[in-house]
């Protein structure tokens, strides 16, 4: 996991969590490599798990 934790700050434009869909606030976690903002820290690690689960499903079906 590799994000940046943004406090007292609200992005530019209205962004939307990326995960919950949620407007983003003062306080928000940016995600380094893809640049996605998520609400909180739950919609950022439910975001990794359905990333892990999707790897192991493509890697049982090859």
């Amino acid at each position: 996991m590799r994000f940046i934790l943004v406090n007292g700050r609200t992005p530019f434009r209205l962004s939307l969590c990326a995960l919950c869909r949620k407007p983003i606030g003062a306080s928000y976690l940016r995600e380094i490599e893809t640049r996605l903002p998520y609400c909180d820290d739950q919609c950022y690690v439910e975001h990794c798990q359905g990333a892990v689960l999707a790897i192991e499903n493509q890697a049982r079906a090859s």
